[in-house]
């Protein structure tokens, strides 16, 4: 499939710009009578593109667990929506009667509309109530995140997901003002936090939003999960491209894609072998957006694409 640019252009919307579109549906080898996924419809800007590739008898399969999303999905007989976390994604498979697909595709990133809706709670530039929930169906938020983590937690939250330099004072910080009324909300927990900021205030608090939203909605699980069951729903010869945003995120698909584990060191079994994987690498190095895509869109920035083939049962 080739997408030059300006047919790209076309699934632009103001929910989401989909990152590395041609370079994503470039890398699943679409046939038209496929069977796809996209894990994170979203905008719908990726989807688009697959159907656009498929034939009148291909499938695609797609996941949100936003409810947001359900009003871009265009009116198509060969699409799917699955208003579900890509965490399940093999048993709503098996449930709508698919055995096997021959590509998959997650764009990790947060969409646009969830950084630009203020009552999502997702952003620093808006004051309104401390959410940050993907899925509105479940009850933690990550006001109850900064209100009721011990110490501990959320030193070890704040130093894993957001690498935030000065984690066991920014949690010894949370923990003075628990209980007082002033987490419950962006701005009273910005000035909560203010007099601990250390060097550019907004990437600092980028980072510590950013570990707040991969704890609430438990990121790091749901791609393990999912990237687990990559091997079982993919068809040999089929493809899986993941578009990444931070560094954890993009070690874990790293090894699971090169070695079929999440460790970073080579496990051996018990007679001194590598086990079998059933994943290759299609690119030893991942795949990153162009200058022109950062400059249209500087959320791509930090973008990374990997992709991997299923070479055996």
């Amino acid at each position: 499939m080739n997408l030059p640019n300006k047919i790209a252009a076309q699934f632009e919307t103001s929910y989401h710009i989909p990152v590395m579109l041609k370079e994503a549906t470039d890398a699943l080898n679409i046939k038209p009578d496929g069977i796809y996924v996209d894990c994170t419809f979203g905008g719908g800007g990726h989807s688009r593109a697959i159907l656009q590739a498929l034939g009148p008898n291909g499938k695609l399969i797609v996941f949100d667990q936003d409810e947001d999303a359900i009003k871009n999905i265009p009116e198509d007989k060969r699409l799917l929506f699955i208003p579900q976390n890509f965490r399940h994604l093999q048993r709503f498979l098996k449930l709508h009667n698919y055995n096997a697909v021959d590509g998959i595709l997650a764009d990790l990133g947060v969409s646009s509309h969830q950084f630009n809706e203020p009552t999502r709670g997702f952003s620093i530039r808006f004051d309104a109530p401390l959410d940050m929930r993907m899925d509105k169906r479940q009850t933690a938020t990550a006001a109850e995140v900064v209100e009721k983590f011990s110490y501990d937690q959320l030193h070890k939250l704040f130093e894993k997901y957001g690498e935030v330099s000065n984690s066991k004072t920014l949690a010894r910080t949370i923990i003075e003002h628990q209980g007082t009324g002033r987490l419950k909300t962006i701005n009273g927990f910005k000035d909560a936090i203010s007099g601990i900021v250390k060097g550019n205030s907004n990437k600092y608090l980028a980072q510590v939003f950013q570990a707040l939203r991969i704890e609430v909605n438990d990121e790091m699980g749901a791609l393990e999960t999912l990237l687990k069951q990559i091997p079982a729903v993919l068809k040999t010869g089929g493809r899986a491209a993941i578009i990444t945003f931070h560094s954890l995120e993009d070690r874990m698909v790293k090894n699971f894609f090169r070695k079929g584990t999440f460790d970073e060191e080579d496990f051996l079994d018990m007679y001194g072998s590598k086990p079998l994987n059933p994943m290759m690498l299609v690119n030893k190095k991942p795949i990153l957006p162009d200058a022109t895509e950062v400059k249209m869109n500087s959320r791509s920035r930090s973008a990374k694409l990997r992709v991997a083939e299923k070479i055996s049962n």
